[in-house]
């Protein structure tokens, strides 16, 4: 089988480099190493593992590199990258430039996808840049997420793709997990178009299914899944990760029915020891949930983890009511968020009633204050949240 490298910033480099014969020695077989071809520019890249080696058509010298050193920085995700596939065959006779090897890679994912071990199932869902199927995969169920290519922006998506990877090296029981991430696919008429494929643990449900679906929703149980969230917002910001686009949606439910934060196309990796972070354009073109987003990400300012925060409200407010947070234009509505401070209603839901609503009342206030100065951290909301069962 062959593939497709879908990252020109993996290949596009080694057509500007130069090696002359004699560096390079011919083998009569390349049942050993990978071949794919990069969409972004037409060349013929292979790799076996440690190092990735890039060639044109009219077969002049590649050479080797680590593919960490390709990738622009802006756009490289918080961990290491290793090889770009999974080992592939080509019929005939091709060039051979020995390299050294890539050191382990301390990450618990993969860069390999065994191609022929994957089979998709069916759809789950989609989003603004990839869809998410059910697949089995070496003999688990998991989730398929394939992260296609945008016609209108282009590095839009990129980004999407690499900010997938912000959180995949890291384990905790409300978060994904990560399995296995790959910039190369098979040429086949299913992946036209597809950017890069992320291979993470199979879910069950969401929060969004749950808050509109028909069943009964405890205080209880919605108090217990918020805490699921604020327990992995704490573990991500401890790591300097931002989210940037909690909701709902992007809440999954085990089979043990405990919620995992997902989706990380939106997110951000903050600088070793910084707070914040400016908000780059592909972030803007990447898009989120615009009920969801902080008054400073919807104004194009710097970021912190205050801005999950606030999008925590939203979602917790959407688990007590069971109702839309706004309904009407999306421009009006994002005009009134930020000028003229708009949140949802305190006072349709019963919840909202008594001793605990007016807790309640206080709690939601609090996180979705227009300052992010004053809004709690996730930390606090731990020790917050508690206290309103206690009321």
């Amino acid at each position: 089988m062959s593939e497709s490298c879908s990252g020109p910033s993996f290949c596009f480099l080694w057509a500007l480099r130069h090696r002359r014969p004699e560096q390079t020695k011919r083998e009569g077989s390349a049942s050993s190493h990978g071949a794919a071809r990069c969409l972004g520019t037409g060349l013929i890249c292979s790799c076996n593992g440690g190092g990735l080696f890039c060639c044109e058509h009219t077969g002049a010298m590649p050479s080797p590199i680590p593919a960490s050193r390709l990738l622009p920085k802006d756009l490289f995700p918080s961990v290491d990258a290793g090889a770009c596939s999974s080992p592939l065959f080509k019929h005939g006779s091709t060039l051979h430039i020995p390299a050294p090897r890539l050191g382990r890679c301390s990450r618990p994912w993969s860069s390999v996808i065994l191609w022929p071990e994957l089979r998709a199932v069916g759809p789950v869902g989609s989003g603004g840049f990839g869809s998410v199927f059910k697949a089995e995969y070496l003999g688990q169920n998991v989730a398929f997420k394939r992260v296609n290519r945008s016609t209108k922006n282009r590095l839009a998506s990129r980004h999407s793709f690499w900010a997938e990877l912000n959180a995949a090296h890291l384990r905790h029981r409300n978060i994904v997990r990560v399995l296995a991430a790959s910039t190369c696919v098979p040429v086949e008429p299913w992946y036209e178009g597809c950017l890069g494929t992320v291979l993470m643990e199979l879910c069950v449900s969401d929060l969004q299914q749950m808050i509109y679906g028909a069943d009964p929703l405890e205080e209880s149980r919605c108090l217990r899944y918020a805490s699921d969230v604020a327990h992995g917002l704490r573990f991500l910001h401890a790591h300097g990760v931002l989210h940037l686009d909690i909701k709902p949606a992007n809440l999954l439910l085990s089979q043990d029915d405990v919620v995992k934060i997902a989706d990380f196309g939106c997110s951000l990796k903050l600088e070793s020891g910084s707070e914040s972070a400016a908000v780059s354009p592909q972030l803007c073109h990447v898009g989120g949930t615009f009920t969801h987003r902080a008054p400073e990400l919807l104004k194009g300012e710097p970021v912190s983890a205050k801005a999950d925060v606030y999008s925590f409200s939203i979602t917790l407010w959407q688990l007590l009511s069971r109702e839309q947070p706004y309904t009407g234009d999306r421009q009006h509505i994002i005009y009134s968020v930020v000028a003229h401070e708009l949140r949802p209603s305190l006072c349709a839901a019963a919840v909202f009633s008594g001793a605990r609503g007016q807790v309640y009342k206080a709690l939601l206030s609090r996180c979705w204050s227009a300052l992010p100065q004053d809004r709690p951290t996730s930390e606090e909301l731990l020790e917050l949240l508690p206290r309103v069962q206690d009321t």
